[in-house]
């Protein structure tokens, strides 16, 4: 039976009418699921069930809360945290205790480092990385590989290009309002390639002062390639920064760095620290981050308790119920499904990412209208799915089970819309996008 999602619909109308593009996360735009299906709008959400404005009850086998909410939807231990820390106050004239806990807490889980600066969201912390590398390395240039959010250093790239960044995750970001004098002081080299950051250091003798680079997300690092990555930053006095935003405690406690054996000389958290609230860490060696001090970085909201507090609540529950394994045996059993479903019903797919952090494609011309359907199809059979998922400590067997029966009959359907040439007509709505796109 259809779902009825009337006022969630009203809702994105609305929406569109008072914010631009409709949301604050191009991740969260419906355009980028399935256009007039995906609800777009919660009521209410618990372990790996969200409830639309409609009270539909979905089974989240996607994104959860694009990454952040690790341990499911209002896990209880940190919930209670964050409730008794609303009890006691959530800030005042004066500074928080949880401050120190959690960077005990994260320079415990990180020898390598001695201090902390702290923000609020993920692109903010990367802006606040690289404006302590730039002011330690008295040097403008950055040369960067993967994507790191949404602020003036990191577009820069695109000045000179539109498409700098189009092998870097998001395509199609336009640097619109971006300073024209930021041109040249972003510069890409591909992951796992380390020519491409050879050539830009030789084309910028003595300029290049911060390396910025995931250690890894999608794909692990060639053998000795982050080795090299860090002794060319030291042969050139360059800041070396690891956004740990994404892979951070999906495949151990704390940064996936840790897991090769590689120090950098600050490291940035988010997402998975803090299971939805809002908290991110700018982890770093004391003879750089010291560097702070010679450039003003100061913010209000940056000392209210909340965040700290579910960040500390967080992290203890990672080590004590071994997280990051759970997520990668439930990781691994969804690409095994996504694999076994197409091999059964004759779908040319393709498999990538962590097994905490999964992604599918269907390999056709037609296979972003082809996603579209599965979104589609899984909607109807009340589940939250896309090309990605993202596992939690909430996700059981169960869950899996009732993907995997979902899965198989979906890619069964797929394939017989393929083949009947009625892909077109089994579409409910517009196919839907893929990267940037501005929404009227």
């Amino acid at each position: 039976m259809r779902r009825k999602i009337k006022n969630s619909l009203n809702m994105q109308k609305r929406a569109k009418k008072r914010v631009p593009g409709g949301t604050q996360l191009l991740s969260k735009r419906s355009e980028m699921f399935a256009p007039n299906q995906w609800p777009g709008y919660f009521s209410s959400a618990k372990g790996v069930y969200v409830y639309d404005l409609d009270d539909n009850k979905y089974l989240d086998m996607s994104i959860m809360g694009i990454g952040a909410n690790v341990l499911g939807y209002c896990d209880p231990d940190v919930d209670r945290a964050v409730k008794e820390c609303i009890k006691k106050g959530n800030s005042s004239s004066l500074n928080c205790a949880e401050e120190i806990i959690l960077a005990d807490l994260m320079t415990e889980l990180h020898p390598w480092s001695s201090m902390v600066r702290y923000s609020r969201s993920g692109g903010e912390a990367m802006a606040l990385a690289v404006r302590i590398g730039r002011a330690f390395s008295e040097r403008d240039r950055v040369a960067f590989c993967g994507y790191h959010g949404w602020h003036d250093w990191y577009l820069a790239a695109n000045l000179n290009s539109s498409s700098e960044l189009e092998d870097h995750l998001l395509p199609g970001l336009e640097p619109n309002g971006v300073p024209k004098g930021l041109e040249g002081t972003a510069l890409a080299f591909k992951y796992n390639d380390i020519d491409s950051i050879k050539r830009l250091l030789k084309k910028y003798p003595n300029e290049i002062g911060t390396i910025v680079m995931e250690p890894l997300r999608s794909e692990y690092p060639k053998e000795g390639f982050l080795e090299e990555i860090r002794e060319l930053a030291d042969q050139n006095q360059i800041v070396l920064i690891f956004d740990e935003i994404t892979a951070a405690f999906r495949i151990n406690n704390g940064g996936a760095h840790l897991r090769f054996n590689i120090e950098p000389d600050i490291a940035v958290f988010a997402k998975a620290v803090s299971n939805g609230y809002p908290m991110s860490v700018i982890l770093g060696k004391e003879s750089v981050m010291q560097a702070a001090q010679s450039t003003f970085i100061s913010s209000t909201y940056w000392t209210e308790r909340i965040g700290p507090t579910a960040a500390i609540a967080t992290i203890e529950k990672f080590i004590e119920k071994d997280v990051s394994s759970h997520l990668d045996q439930i990781g691994t059993q969804i690409q095994g499904i996504w694999n076994e479903c197409a091999d059964s019903h004759d779908l040319d797919i393709h498999v990538s990412g962590l097994p905490a952090l999964s992604h599918f494609s269907f390999n056709y011309p037609d296979g972003q209208a082809m996603m579209t359907l599965f979104v589609q199809l899984m909607l109807d059979r009340s589940i939250l799915a896309s090309n990605r998922f993202y596992a939690s400590y909430a996700h059981n067997q169960k869950n899996v089970d009732e993907y995997k029966d979902a899965c198989n009959d979906v890619f069964l359907q797929i394939r017989e819309a393929i083949q009947k040439g009625k892909l077109d007509q089994v579409l409910s709505g517009p196919i839907a996008q893929s990267g940037f796109k501005r929404l009227n």
